[in-house]
């Protein structure tokens, strides 16, 4: 059993008041004097209270059992009938034709004139350059513009038609890259005559080999005579159209590489540049090995034989077509004495 202090601090106050009379008497003090006895008073009704019951001063503690909780049961699920939906019958749709737009009124818009251009003042780059024209050498009467200044290898002042006073038009547009459209850049046209002068010596080779070293043979397929003629003019219509597509392949090859090439090498392409002869990568199977001053002599050979070629070929074509033979055979009767030659006074008619 536990008792706190406070109630021990009780019990001994309570020991204390009960042994103070038993200490007094024990000292050997005097009794005190009996008083006089009082005159008896009228006897009074003593009234015994009732008694009051103290708080314990604590509570022992009291010890809850514990209450243990019926487990709740839970409710079965409780399953809903399937609502089954009515069909919803669809209302008819009714097509609804669409009404042709009313036409629209156009309203023309009056032509806007436009200003006219604003001269920037100065004369054209062609009439520029006619006007500061030197003597030519290749055309003694005439002159050269200010373009054609000799610096180019060949150039001997031949332009009477002043194409090197205007700027290469945009019909060969991406090729040659920043080369084109500059004026002053004879460059391109350097290129076509160099293209046009080879064909050109490949083409008076044409006229005369098979006059002088013969024709190729024919067979069953192509005809026995279909290369038979030594006039050129009249061979094209009687070679097999697949010998003329041959010749055809090879030509587009060969500019196909040659745009390529251009493409390639942009601003530092040379004209005429087929990656053929000396130098490194290049195709040289005659084994060609010119100083710089001999191969500039070379390329200067090269270009007036393309220009004379050119000339020639034109001067070969019009005199087959003139005359209906072939060159050889011009040319051979040329060497041929005629009969009367051999007759004394031959260049007097007859008869004198």
């Amino acid at each position: 059993m536990k008792i706190s202090a406070v109630a021990f601090a009780a019990l001994c106050i309570a020991s204390v008041e009960g042994f103070a009379p038993l200490a007094t008497r024990a000292v050997g003090k005097a009794a005190p004097a009996k008083a006089k006895p009082a005159p008896k008073k009228a006897a009074t009704k003593v009234v015994k209270k009732a008694p009051v019951k103290k708080a314990p001063l604590f509570k022992l503690p009291v010890k809850k059992a514990p209450v243990k909780k019926a487990p709740v049961k839970k409710a079965a699920p409780v399953k809903k009938a399937p609502v089954k939906k009515a069909p919803v019958k669809k209302a008819p749709v009714k097509k609804v034709v669409k009404k042709a737009p009313a036409p629209k009124k156009v309203f023309k818009k009056a032509p806007v004139k436009k200003a006219a251009p604003v001269p920037t003042g100065g004369p054209s780059p062609s009439a520029a350059a006619w006007a500061a024209a030197g003597p030519s050498i290749a055309l003694p009467f005439a002159t050269a513009p200010a373009t054609l200044d000799g610096s180019m290898l060949g150039d001997v002042g031949f332009d009477p038609f002043g194409f090197s006073t205007v700027p290469v038009g945009p019909w060969f547009t991406g090729v040659g890259g920043e080369r084109m459209g500059e004026l002053g850049n004879l460059a391109w046209y350097r290129e076509a005559e160099l293209v046009h002068g080879r064909i050109a010596q490949l083409a008076a080779l044409g006229f005369v080999w098979p006059g002088i070293f013969g024709t190729l043979p024919g067979n069953d397929w192509s005809g026995v005579d279909a290369y038979s003629n030594t006039n050129p003019i009249e061979a094209f219509s009687q070679v097999p159209g697949f010998a003329l597509l041959q010749i055809f392949v090879f030509m587009t090859s060969l500019e196909v590489r040659r745009i390529k090439i251009i493409n390639e090498e942009g601003a530092s392409y040379q004209p005429g540049d087929l990656r053929w002869g000396q130098g490194e990568g290049r195709w040289n199977p005659f084994k060609l090995d010119y100083t710089p001053e001999e191969y500039a002599e070379k390329q200067l050979q090269e270009l007036k034989h393309c220009r004379l070629a050119m000339v020639g070929v034109f001067g070969l074509w019009a005199q087959a077509v003139a005359s209906g033979e072939g060159v050889a055979d011009q040319l051979g009767n040329a060497f041929v004495a005629p009969e009367y030659a051999s007759k004394a006074g031959y260049f007097l008619p007859e008869g004198i």
